[in-house]
């Protein structure tokens, strides 16, 4: 598709990774061509940074009338309720994941998307997926309602490209670390809180063991990889339920040690709550060998990189208020 016809809908732009794909791609194809949308209206760069509309995603007359009123050829469904939320509100959480996926895939079935981009995770796995180097293709039996609906929903992005031809695009984020937005409810989000917690207590109180490893991902290279996958040819993207994605897995003490490197008296301790078992469920490590060979995937960002930026990125912040 050539750049000049290109308009885009994100929905969800309000959230963790919405705020700063939004941002992105209003750099890359110009702010009036990337229309943001959410359940609410976000803060005050992104809602002067281009046109902005309040969508409910499970609204699908809505969300129709303003893929037609914007001439939207690209949509990218960034709306949903995470694990640890999720978990409080089962049914909610399914209704928000699952319908305004099949909204999205209805509309570009009915021709009025070209493209769809859908994000998947490395909750799709469980207690009896392998745990280190976790392939493309394993057993995957979810233990959590986020966990299930987007194992559910990789199905049906697989079945809908199969059946009717729609060019979905996913991948399995892992957990996702930024200073720009505020956690969103995840079971990963202890490692954007400790950054915040280090620099304004000098000391953190995790929710997860301190030996719990997790695949992780400064949300630099995952925007680079959401927008990459989105602009990869139609023949290179070979897998259309979603593709494993990686960049660095760690545990909490060992992000602690990062942090040490920079704040010396900064201390940790543990106080395990019910996101422990859903962390237990996840893979330690993912191999992400497709997505490098098919549409050509590379991370950028290794953990002490990445605490330099976070500690960058919030020192200004902290630092006026003590």
């Amino acid at each position: 598709m050539q750049p000049l016809k290109k308009r885009i809908l994100i929905i969800g732009a309000c959230g963790q990774i919405g705020t700063e794909l939004t941002e992105r791609l209003r750099q890359q194809y110009a702010p009036h061509k990337v229309i943001a949308s959410d359940i609410r209206e976000g803060d005050e760069a992104l809602m002067k940074g281009g046109p902005f509309e309040v969508l409910d995603a499970m609204n699908y007359d809505a969300l129709q009338d303003i893929v037609i009123n914007y001439e939207i050829t690209e949509v990218y469904l960034m709306a949903a309720m995470l694990s640890a939320t999720a978990e409080k509100f089962p049914m909610k959480a399914w209704n928000l994941n699952m319908n305004s996926l099949f909204n999205v895939l209805n509309l570009a079935k009915e021709g009025k998307i070209e493209k769809v981009f859908w994000p998947s995770s490395i909750a799709v796995f469980g207690s009896t997926t392998p745990k280190q180097d976790t392939p493309q293709r394993t057993v995957m039996e979810p233990s959590t309602v986020y966990g299930i609906s987007k194992q559910t929903g990789e199905r049906w992005c697989e079945y809908y490209f199969n059946k009717y031809g729609v060019d979905v695009r996913s991948i399995r984020y892992p957990g996702l670390i930024s200073y720009k937005t505020l956690p969103g409810g995840g079971t990963t989000d202890y490692a954007v809180d400790i950054y915040h917690k280090a620099l304004k207590h000098k000391k953190y109180i995790c929710f997860l063991e301190k030996d719990t490893e997790l695949p992780m991902m400064y949300m630099d290279d995952a925007i680079a990889a959401t927008i990459g996958i989105m602009e990869a040819e139609k023949e290179d993207i070979k897998i259309r339920s979603a593709y494993n994605l990686a960049a660095m897995s760690f545990d909490p003490e060992t992000i602690a040690g990062s942090i040490r490197n920079h704040v010396p008296e900064f201390t940790i301790s543990y106080d395990p709550d019910f996101r422990q078992e859903i962390a237990d469920s996840w893979p330690q490590s993912i191999d992400d060998t497709e997505a490098r060979n098919d549409w050509g995937w590379q991370h950028q960002v290794g953990l002490d990189e990445m605490t330099e930026k976070m500690i960058e990125g919030l020192y200004a912040e902290y630092d006026t208020s003590n």
